[in-house]
């Protein structure tokens, strides 16, 4: 598949059939994820697979007491059961890939600076750690377009992040930051509708 067709073709997925995936494809996207650029090519990120479903199940009860412990208090139950559901999309997903990174050391951090810490250095980079996922994320969204996969990239599970790490056995350096469903896609789901170039470019010639 054309990569321009790749990115036009995909879009959300939040309803997956039981159809299973093959390890060997689950391998091909984490290597394609692991192609994409990192801070100083430190390449500190680690791909949890999970297709045991009675673990999947685990991980989503745990987002879904976390959630509730949260918000339930609120009094707006409209709202919590959006949250509830699109946190939790993955429970039906056959295969749940979570990412986990572990701190880097900036070139800049051996400059010893006494006024500045590698916390406030990051915040002021715009946490290029974060970046660095964020485009091993983009390559596994695109990857299983290529294979004729949906995806749903998650970011409300992470309320339940301390809860999901001991599932997972994800310890120090290492940390939970994101999680993408992977499946087959139940029906036909509809792009949604893009904001034109014009609205969004600036050019500064």
């Amino acid at each position: 598949m054309e990569l321009q067709q790749a990115i036009e073709k995909r879009h959300t997925v939040r309803r997956f059939t039981a159809q299973e995936i093959s390890p060997e494809i689950l391998r091909e996207l984490v290597r394609r994820a692991g192609m994409a650029p990192s801070i100083n090519n430190t390449q500190s990120w680690k791909f949890i697979v999970v297709t045991n479903k009675p673990l999947i199940a685990e991980l989503s009860a745990c987002v879904h007491k976390r959630i509730h412990q949260l918000f339930s208090d609120t009094g707006k139950e409209n709202l919590l059961k959006t949250v509830d559901h699109f946190s939790t999309v993955f429970e039906q997903a056959p295969a749940v890939i979570f990412v986990a990174t572990q701190p880097y050391k900036a070139i800049a951090d051996d400059l010893h600076s006494v006024t500045i810490s590698h916390e406030a250095l990051n915040e002021m980079r715009r946490h290029p750690d974060l970046q660095s996922v964020g485009a091993a994320v983009q390559n596994l969204l695109l990857s299983a377009v290529d294979l004729n996969l949906g995806s749903c990239w998650l970011s409300g599970l992470m309320v339940a992040r301390i809860e999901l790490e001991k599932l997972l056995h994800i310890e120090k350096p290492w940390e939970l930051v994101t999680a993408v469903a992977i499946g087959q896609p139940a029906g036909e789901a509809k792009a949604k509708e893009r904001k034109p170039v014009e609205e969004i470019l600036e050019l500064i010639a």
